[in-house]
Parts: structure tokens; C-alpha cells; sequence
């Protein structure tokens, strides 16, 4: 008998445990919902103007065939066409480069330099997909298969 209402008091905290858990939100899937830093986002042409300044912090992501994250800290450069924005990207034979040549897309993170706060709060997180339509590369002032990779600007969003 006493086995019995162990038993049962275990199956009990474990179904109060089991829906508790269940109600919590996860944390690691929802850290992004949020834009903390949407007052001080770029976006448009003062996004543009800022990645141009050649100040600030410049990351791009792309992701490795075996699909692990791949991060690289370059400059690079945006242009605006027709109400669209590019980003320009010199990259030499590596991998950043091979994975966007493969999946075409990728995502860059500019962030001004800080004013009065230790941190970086004004800047953008950029989803991208590279271009590979010949005639809008010329557009753009690019040589098909040169060094230099555009990739359109599909979404924008603050840092954190």
C-alpha cells in the first residue's frame, strides 16, 4: 500500500512538473520576438548612409554545409536601386564566400559606434539573398562571377 501512494504521489508531481514545464515559454526560440532596440534602428537611406561611413561593426552569417553558423567580421558596402538596397561584398576565396556562392543567403549585422552607451544599441540586422540575374548586376556596376557579391536586402530589423 505504501508503494502504491508513492507511486501515485510521483505520478502526480510529475504530471504538475510535465504541465508546468509545458506553460513556460522557451526562452531560446522566443529570445527575438522582442526589438528592444527599435527606437534606435537604422532603416532606408540612414541605414545606408551609416554602413557607408566605413565606421562602426560589420558581421555577416552564412551557414557551412554541414550546417553549422559561420560568422565573419568585413566591410561591406550598400547601394540603393529602383527603392531596393544591396549590399556589396568583396570577399576573397573563403569560406563566407563559398557559402553564399551555395545556399545564396545569409544575414549581416551593422551596428554604429556607441555613443553614450557602452553598448551598441543603433544598427540593423539585415536577412539577405545574393543576386545572380546578370542584367541587375550590371545595373549595379558588378561583373558576373568577380570578387565582389550583391545581395539584396530582403529584411531589416533593430539589433536586439
Amino acid at each position: 500500500m505504501k508503494k502504491l501512494i508513492a507511486l501515485l504521489l510521483c505520478a502526480a508531481m510529475l504530471c504538475t512538473v510535465s504541465a508546468a514545464l509545458a506553460e513556460a515559454p522557451d526562452t531560446y526560440t522566443s529570445a527575438s520576438v522582442a526589438d528592444y532596440y527599435g527606437a534606435a534602428a537604422l532603416t532606408g537611406d540612414d541605414l545606408m548612409n551609416a554602413i557607408n561611413s566605413f565606421s562602426g561593426f560589420y558581421l555577416v552569417c552564412t551557414t557551412n554545409p554541414d550546417g553549422s553558423a559561420n560568422a565573419g567580421y568585413f566591410i561591406y558596402g550598400c547601394v540603393k536601386h529602383e527603392d531596393k538596397y544591396y549590399l556589396k561584398m568583396g570577399l576573397a576565396a573563403n569560406q563566407s564566400k563559398l557559402n553564399l556562392e551555395t545556399n545564396g543567403k545569409g544575414l549581416a549585422v551593422y551596428a554604429a559606434v556607441p555613443g553614450d552607451k557602452p553598448y551598441a544599441t543603433a544598427g540593423a540586422r539585415m536577412e539577405f539573398t545574393v543576386v545572380t540575374d546578370a542584367e541587375l548586376l550590371t545595373a549595379l556596376g558588378v561583373e558576373a562571377g568577380g570578387s565582389s557579391i550583391m545581395c539584396e536586402v530582403t529584411s531589416v530589423r533593430p539589433l536586439g
